[in-house]
């Protein structure tokens, strides 16, 4: 656990508070854009959409943060027993942890990409994650369902989106909505993790199909219609910051249709800097 979160926060350097905050820290819940609401830890985010016909929540953080998850959906005046999805971006510890509490405390039934449900359901990371044998192992969850690239999750009026984009892991996935709040609707994407991260013996240029997949993948996510961007490490996305404007600006401060291309343009970076130290 703590050398995948100094290697993520290695591929952000820039980001000056991230090493500032406990990845299941209490955080208090607040409201983004229309529905849509930052329910995570101070270090991992986890996003509630909400509707009269039930919810929907978007990760679990850790096995720790899963309590703070819970309490936050309570401190919006939401229902636990209405989360009636729960959609995976990635299948590590840090995001997907507190996955199978959070079940049990939702009835809720979980939805990840194809190539992660057996993941979610284990807890264990296979031999093709690039950072195998550095994982953590985590509470696996029952009711896993996978969902295939542009299938649509229904509940109620919510319609989010599933976008296949893996490379940080087998069945990484984007997830998008919309979001309306005073007569304007925006478009939302929680953008799954894009980094290439792994241990120094493992060589992504032994892996070409991998390099291929993050390549599509941030292909796929710059081509998403994207107003409000989310990171699955709200540093990433500068959130608290944004939070902090929030409080004069309003949910504009939220609103940044270049954010999904600033989310992975680090990470495009951060691959092709680690192909070309592995030709040296």
């Amino acid at each position: 656990m703590k050398l995948i979160a100094s290697l993520i926060l290695a591929a952000f350097a820039t980001v000056a508070n991230a090493q500032e905050r406990d990845w299941s820290a209490p955080q208090k819940p607040f409201t983004i854009y229309g529905n849509t609401h930052y329910v995570g830890t101070a270090g991992i985010s986890a996003i509630l959409v909400t509707s009269p016909q039930g919810h929907i929540l978007v990760d679990g953080t850790t096995a720790k943060g899963a309590d703070v998850v819970a309490a936050n959906i309570r401190a919006l005046g939401f229902k636990l027993e209405d989360v009636k999805y729960i959609l995976s971006s990635h299948s590590h510890e840090d995001h997907a942890g507190g996955i199978s509490a959070l079940q049990k405390q939702t009835g809720a039934t979980v939805l990840a990409g194809a190539a992660n449900v057996e993941t979610m359901q284990t807890g264990v990371s296979p031999k093709t994650d690039p950072q195998f044998g550095t994982l953590s192992d985590f509470p696996g969850s029952t009711k896993v369902r996978g969902v295939s690239d542009g299938e649509v999750v229904k509940l109620g009026p919510l319609a989010v989106t599933a976008h296949s984009t893996p490379g940080h892991t087998p069945g990484g996935t984007t997830w998008s909505w919309q979001s309306c709040e005073a007569g304007k609707c925006k478009n939302v994407v929680f953008v799954d993790s894009v980094t290439a991260i792994g241990p120094d013996s493992f060589r992504f240029t032994d892996h070409p199909e991998l390099v291929a997949q993050f390549r599509g993948s941030f292909k796929k996510i710059e081509g998403l219609a994207c107003d409000v961007a989310i990171a699955a490490h709200p540093e990433v996305n500068d959130l608290w910051g944004r939070q902090q404007r929030a409080e004069k600006a309003g949910s504009a401060a939220y609103v940044d249709k270049g954010a999904c291309r600033a989310i992975v343009e680090p990470g495009r970076k951060r691959l092709e800097t680690r192909l070309a130290s592995e030709k040296r």
